[in-house]
């Protein structure tokens, strides 16, 4: 990263996990994530089953999230079903039926290893997704498959890591149907394409030339909710809270269409003076069900005057996972602005790491 180039912005905050670098080189670890997907071990066991659980938390759940997300709205994937397990039980119906995904980028992930073991004990099919830690040496000490991405990132960083890998290890299970591996195999080029353009444009320090730098000059002083539909975008959304969340340091909430509008949407009235301090941000897409476009023209309508401002971003990809990528990204670089912006360094997490110190110590 060049000092001299954005010296006008990161002047009021700092970067010194070079979280810039980072973004700006997101599209080779797409690639280089594609890599390590092309030559997974795969599980141990031949299960044809449609039923899959993914474990993990924060940064390296999400990659399970959005691949419930994709392949709930993929033709061809749609009969998959994807369970999150973000706790340290396993649900009672997870069995040796199950196909297990254990994520854990550190390896160390207390929840995640407490739901691995209960995996083994009920004879699930079970392969790892980690850097090392403790996950890998379970793994190998009841040898089971592993797939070992690079270490050196924040979880939240490395999404491409935990996406693209257990995406091919799902569609090499031979749970996708022919239709749903050719539209994702054309996605991933258009998403190359898109994201190698993408990068060189929200580096720029020009709010003019840069839309997610004219998006976090938008939030300043104010408390992002994001809204999107419940399908789709709806793990986009999730993203977007918590890189501001991580990122920026900032409060961030959000909800989802059609369900905020039988309740959430009332509720934009008081405690006084708090609407108006509040930015809406509407993550639409163009697969949006036909009711759900109109009702976010009605809320818009409904809430404009009572916020500080809405915000509408879309992708105009071809495909779902380009769309869905596509936003992630722009989503990243928001937060990452809007860090400096605070005057916050956008990588350390001091409040989860004096947490989980706490846990430790136990």
């Amino acid at each position: 990263m060049s000092q001299e180039n954005i010296q006008d912005i990161i002047a009021l905050g700092s970067d010194e996990g070079n979280m810039f670098d980072i973004l700006k080189n997101f599209p080779d670890q797409v690639k280089e994530a594609l890599k390590i997907a092309g030559n997974i071990p795969g599980f141990n066991a031949e299960i044809r089953s449609n039923n899959f659980a993914v474990l993990g938390m924060g940064g390296s759940a999400i990659g399970g999230d959005l691949l419930a997300s994709y392949s709930a709205a993929l033709p061809g994937a749609d009969h998959i079903n994807i369970l999150i397990n973000r706790t340290y039980n396993l649900p009672a119906y997870i069995n040796k039926d199950y196909n297990v995904i254990a994520s854990s980028y550190s390896g160390n992930t207390e929840e995640t290893i407490s739901g691995f073991k209960q995996a083994v004990e009920r004879g699930a099919n079970i392969i790892s997704l980690t850097t090392g830690g403790e996950l890998a040496e379970l793994s190998e000490e009841n040898n089971l498959p592993k797939i070992t991405v690079p270490a050196g990132l924040q979880p939240r960083c490395a999404i491409a890591y935990s996406f693209f890998p257990i995406l091919y290890t799902v569609m090499n299970s031979g749970a996708f149907k022919q239709e749903a591996i050719n539209t994702t195999e054309k996605a991933i080029e258009e998403l190359i394409q898109k994201l190698d353009k993408k990068s060189k444009i929200y580096t720029i320090p020009d709010e003019t030339k840069n839309p997610a730098l004219m998006i976090a000059k938008k939030l300043i002083g104010t408390i992002p909710v994001v809204y999107s539909s419940s399908e789709r975008m709806n793990i986009v959304n999730l993203r977007w809270r918590g890189q501001f969340q991580e990122n920026s340091k900032t409060m961030a909430f959000g909800n989802l269409l059609p369900e905020m509008n039988h309740n959430e949407i009332n509720s934009w009235n008081y405690p006084t003076g708090m609407p108006e301090k509040m930015s809406l941000i509407f993550i639409r897409d163009v697969d949006d069900h036909p009711r759900i476009k109109i009702r976010f023209d009605a809320v818009e309508e409904i809430l404009e005057p009572k916020s500080a401002k809405i915000i509408s971003v879309i992708s105009d990809g071809q495909y779902l996972l380009t769309r869905m990528f596509d936003m992630i990204y722009l989503g990243d670089w928001v937060s990452y602005w809007l860090a400096l912006l605070n005057g916050a360094d956008p990588t350390p997490i001091p409040d989860i790491m004096t947490l989980k110190a706490k846990l430790s110590s136990e």
